[in-house]
């Protein structure tokens, strides 16, 4: 029998595809009657399918994930030395890649100290929430172990990282969800009748404070937001808000918690979005972008404080973090992680992400002045949203089939865009723009166009 995939058809490919996987976020139904889409190169910001069709991707790998591009020979190589030294061993002791990684990422964010692996954003939010209830039940007699999260935001796909969602469509169909978590509203100006407020930012963030208030003060412990809400829609926090939000966290001895699963490395034009806002989070997680896709790595990363609860007693037999992560052992992660550091550090590509963030920005903001169907446009660096309305008045969102055809005609043109789905009852309307970092000017144009001749299609 052969195993080598060199010699792998494409025909039996898509055949075997058919048949045996179960792919995600995809009704099946349509693959009984046609193939389903495969990619089998990447090179740069370009992949090509079994067709030969080459496609130029604006959402870096579909999840916002493949910062650095495509195809980069540096990350094989320290993926593959390190896995001839030693591939795995349960992270209960050290490895080398892991703690000159741990190292090279805690001199990125002032304040933070301790860095946890495990293998996906999900997870690395499952550990932020272990340690908010361990500390619960140690300090506080397991009375502040509630966890609020912010309506719209996502969290991942496990129960509890769900329970802490606030996007319906997502949770549909998968509870009863973990009790404990308790929901707040969101920060987004565009769909508020303040939003035009100076202060808008702090009376959002107010919010959390009467959530404390109503649930108890004594009951919460941890908060847990993304720094822009990634498929919620693109919203960007509004001025004042995450520093008020720090200071609420501070007067009720709340732990705050952010999830940098989609901006963390670079994204939004800095090392984290957080850092746009200049505040110190206790705990914050990260996955997708931290080896860019070349190897399973995400991380929970917390101050020296949230740390020293877990050592204060060492004859407690249940005082430490009792936790284990199995793939947080693999060598392959943190080898592919220091790489794609150094890519981003060497080529400049924090600045790049400023720079054509800004200039992506502007030409959504010129289609925005062409097309009426266009309501608003946000977002910070590389990371791009433009929602679409029925009505500029009223803000009325189109139809989810609307966004879905939008993005629909733009891959017929050859270009991968995203876009707020399955999240909603109403708000599936955001395209969604998440080129990687090593974007040009000339690719951003290519992006701008294929929406451009999608709107007018569907207008």
């Amino acid at each position: 029998m052969s195993y080598d995939i060199n010699n792998y058809s494409m025909d039996q490919a898509l055949t075997d595809d058919r048949h045996h996987v179960w792919h995600h976020l995809t009704q099946h139904k349509m693959l009984e009657t046609q193939d389903p889409l495969m990619f089998i190169e990447g090179k740069g910001m370009r992949v090509m399918d079994t067709k030969g069709k080459e496609y130029l991707d604006a959402v870096a790998g579909g999840v916002w994930t493949v910062n650095i591009g495509y195809g980069r020979e540096s990350m094989a190589n320290a993926v593959r030395d390190q896995l001839l030294k030693i591939n795995f061993f349960a992270n209960s002791v050290g490895s080398l890649p892991g703690a000159m990684f741990a190292q090279k990422l805690i001199e990125k964010m002032p304040g933070m100290s301790r860095v946890y692996y495990s293998n996906s954003g999900s997870e690395a939010n499952e550990k932020a929430y272990k340690i908010i209830r361990q500390i619960a039940y140690k300090k506080y007699g397991g009375k502040k172990h509630k966890i609020l999260f912010r309506d719209r935001d996502y969290h991942g796909t496990t129960i509890t990282a769900l329970s802490s969602t606030g996007q319906l469509q997502r949770k549909g169909q998968y509870g009863p969800f973990t009790p404990g978590f308790i929901e707040f509203p969101h920060c987004s100006a565009y769909h508020s009748a303040n939003g035009a407020d100076a202060d808008f930012g702090v009376q959002a963030a107010q919010a959390i404070e009467e959530t404390i208030l109503r649930e108890g003060p004594d009951s919460v412990g941890g908060v847990v937001i993304e720094p822009i809400t990634a498929g919620g829609g693109v919203i960007v926090p509004p001025e004042g808000y995450m520093q008020e939000v720090r200071r609420i966290c501070d007067k009720y001895d709340v732990l705050l918690h952010i999830d940098e699963v989609v901006c963390g490395l670079g994204r939004t034009g800095k090392w984290f979005g957080y850092q746009h806002f200049g505040i110190v989070p206790d705990i914050v997680t990260m996955a997708k972008g931290v080896a860019s896709g070349y190897a399973a790595i995400s991380c929970t990363v917390t101050t020296e404080a949230v740390f020293n609860d877990f050592k204060d007693d060492a004859n407690d037999p249940m005082g430490y973090f009792r936790d284990i992560s199995t793939f947080g052992g693999c060598t392959a992660g943190p080898a592919a992680a220091l790489e794609n550091m150094r890519i981003i550090e060497e080529e400049n590509l924090l600045h790049n992400a400023t720079v054509m963030g800004e200039y992506l920005n502007q030409q959504l903001h010129n289609l925005a002045a062409k097309h009426e169907i266009v309501g608003d446009v946000r977002g910070k660096g590389l990371f791009q949203g433009m929602e679409l309305v029925k009505d500029r008045n009223t803000r009325e969102p189109v139809a989810e089939s609307v966004a879905a055809a939008v993005v629909a005609h733009c891959m017929s043109q050859g270009v991968i865009i995203g876009r707020t789905n399955r999240s909603f009852e109403r708000h599936n309307n955001t395209l969604c723009l998440s080129p990687a970092l090593i974007a040009s000017s000339n690719e951003i144009d290519e992006i701008v166009s294929a929406i451009d001749h999608a709107l007018a299609s569907v207008s």
